[in-house]
C-alpha cells in the first residue's frame, strides 16, 4: 500500500483545504456516506478509496460490500463510510476519482479477458499509464483479470524499433545487452518474419510481434514453433479483433488502451 499512500497524499494536497465545508461544519460533526454505482462494471480501488477517508480521520469506519475484481451493477452500494463530515466531504472527490479510474481500467480489462476466453493467450497492460499513477493503473488491470507487463524501464530489457535502428541491427543490440551479464529478462520487438528469425537465434525470453495482421502473426507463430521464446502481439488490437489475434497461438497480447484511454466507471457518494 505504500505507493497508494503516496498517490492519496498527493491528491489530497492538490485539493485541500475544503474552505466551503470548513465554513459550514464543526470539526466534531460526524456523518455517514455511501459510495453507489451509477453504471455496471468491475470494481477496483476500494482499499485506496477507503484510505482517503482514514487519512483524513483516523476514527473512520468503513464497511465494504464487494471486493476488488467483483462485477457490480448500477445502484449497488460498494462502501459505507462513517467519519467526520469534514473528512467525508474533503475526501469525496479524491476517493471517487481513484475508484472511478481504477474501476474503468478493471472493467475494460475484463472485457478483453472475456473476449479471448478459451484461448491460451493472456491480456497484458503496458507502460502507457498516467504519470504518477502506475501502481494504481497496473493494480486495476490485475483486478480485471489481466496481467502486468514490466513496471518500468529497469526490470526488463525491451529492444524496440528505435534501439534496433540506432544500433544497426537486432544482432548488434542483443550482443551488447547479453555482454552486460545482467539477469533481467529480454524481449525483442520485431516487425516482420526476417527480424523474427534474427531474434529467435538469440533465444530471448519474449518476442514482441508489432503491428502485424492476424495472418502475419500466424506465420510468425509457426516459424517460432519449438522455440522457448514467448510471443506477444501488440499494436492495432481492439476489442473487436482481439480474439482473431488470440487464436493465432500467441502467448500474450498487450493492450495500451487499457490504461491510456480510460473511461471512468461512474460512481457517486451519497451522504446522510
Amino acid at each position: 500500500m505504500t505507493s497508494f499512500h503516496d498517490i492519496v497524499a498527493r491528491a489530497l494536497e492538490e485539493d485541500l483545504p475544503d474552505i466551503t465545508s470548513e465554513a459550514i461544519f464543526e470539526p466534531g460533526d460526524r456523518g455517514h456516506a455511501q459510495l453507489v454505482m451509477k453504471a455496471d462494471g468491475v470494481i477496483a480501488g476500494l482499499l485506496v478509496a477507503q484510505y482517503v477517508f482514514e487519512r483524513l480521520d483516523d476514527t473512520t469506519m468503513v464497511t465494504a460490500h464487494v471486493e476488488d475484481g467483483d462485477q457490480v451493477k448500477r445502484g449497488d452500494i460498494v462502501l459505507d463510510v462513517e467519519s467526520t463530515v469534514l473528512a467525508l466531504l474533503g475526501g469525496e472527490r479524491t476517493a471517487l476519482n481513484i475508484l472511478q479510474r481504477a474501476s474503468g481500467i478493471a472493467t475494460a480489462t475484463r472485457r478483453y479477458v472475456d473476449a479471448i476466453a478459451g484461448t491460451s493467450a493472456k491480456i497484458y497492460d503496458t507502460r502507457k499509464t498516467a504519470p504518477g499513477l502506475r501502481h494504481l493503473d497496473k493494480y486495476a488491470v490485475k483486478a480485471g483479470g489481466g496481467e502486468n507487463h514490466r513496471f518500468g524501464l529497469h526490470d526488463m530489457f525491451l529492444v524496440k524499433d528505435n534501439h534496433i535502428d540506432r544500433a544497426g541491427s537486432i544482432d548488434a543490440a542483443l550482443q551488447k545487452i547479453y555482454a552486460t551479464g545482467l539477469s533481467a529478462p529480454v524481449m525483442v520487438e520485431v516487425r516482420n518474419i526476417d527480424e523474427l528469425k534474427q531474434a529467435l537465434a538469440w533465444n530471448p525470453s519474449f518476442i514482441l510481434l508489432d503491428n502485424m495482421t492476424p495472418a502475419q502473426m500466424r506465420e510468425c507463430v509457426e516459424c517460432a514453433r519449438g522455440s522457448d521464446s514467448e510471443l506477444e502481439a501488440s499494436g492495432g488490437i481492439t476489442l473487436e479483433n482481439v480474439r482473431q489475434y488470440a487464436e493465432t497461438g500467441v502467448h500474450r497480447i498487450s493492450i495500451g488502451a487499457l490504461t491510456h484511454s480510460v473511461v471512468a466507471l461512474d460512481i457517486s457518494m451519497r451522504m446522510a
